[in-house]
């Protein structure tokens, strides 16, 4: 069995900014790091793996230092890795990094499990493992919090409005995985870095996977983005103190002021 897992490079967070006058984000020393939910997707795969002494292949697309969540895969666990890098991939909205993923995954032959996080936290889009399982007409189920295999079946636990569904499906299958509140990432030991080192890793372009230019880039990106902006600041809160009942006065007179009440 062959897993194929896809990660992202993405800015943390917790540290970017927003150029107000430009409408861009602010990459300059901001730290970037591997995204949460894929990472969290890369490590039920690498429980696959274990138990049932899968191939897993981890695949990213993104500039060459990108390279590094690659390579965190590779000393995980995971057996090979590509890098989709191209100057000709830059702009690709969802639909043509799906395209470009999908057709690396062809390339990479017969495939019977691809695992993807629900999501990015620079976009939040969730489109973009759906969007590779179109391109496979391949079969998908999305916001899965657990994954198992069960002889030639596989089964999931997917996240639903009032709880959750108990899904099999038959390979190959994509999955779209959510991160539980609980979710602790693991981070490989020095010796697992430095052997990391030895195992197969590839950087494939557009003329490898066989992308055609009229799919990728920002000219093959049916979708761009307008501007970026942060939400408006809020005004000061007016923090009450003292007493139940003399809060509930000021409260009452705030109210009238602002003429929510009449009295």
């Amino acid at each position: 069995m062959h897993i194929v897992v896809c990660v992202k490079q993405v800015p943390d967070s917790a540290e970017i900014k927003i150029d107000i006058e430009t409408g861009t984000l602010i990459r300059a020393g901001v730290p970037s790091i591997i995204n949460p939910y894929d990472h969290f997707a890369l490590q039920k795969a690498i429980e696959l793996k274990k138990a049932h002494k899968c191939k897993l292949t981890v695949i990213s697309m993104g500039p060459p230092q990108a390279k590094s969540v690659v390579q965190l895969g590779l000393a995980l666990g995971a057996d090979d890795g590509i890098l989709l890098s191209d100057r000709a991939f830059a702009g690709s909205d969802t639909w043509a990094t799906s395209y470009i993923i999908s057709k690396a995954i062809k390339k990479i032959g017969k495939i019977d499990i691809i695992l993807c996080g629900m999501q990015a936290i620079d976009g939040d889009t969730a489109q973009v493992g759906p969007g590779i399982a179109q391109h496979l007409a391949m079969p998908q189920v999305t916001f899965c919090e657990d994954i198992k295999i069960d002889s030639k079946k596989i089964i999931v636990r997917k996240l639903i409005d009032d709880g959750y569904e108990i899904i099999e499906a038959k390979s190959p299958a994509l999955f779209t995985m959510i991160m539980p509140k609980d979710f602790e990432p693991r981070y490989p030991a020095f010796l697992d870095i430095h052997n990391s080192l030895e195992k197969p890793y590839h950087q494939w372009s557009m003329c490898d996977i066989g992308a055609q230019e009229q799919y990728i880039g920002l000219k093959g990106s049916p979708t761009q983005v307008d501007r970026i902006y942060p939400p408006p600041k809020r005004e000061k809160a007016e923090m009450i103190s003292g007493g139940v009942s003399e809060a509930v006065e000021k409260i009452v007179d705030i109210f009238e002021k602002e003429n929510f009440l009449k009295i």
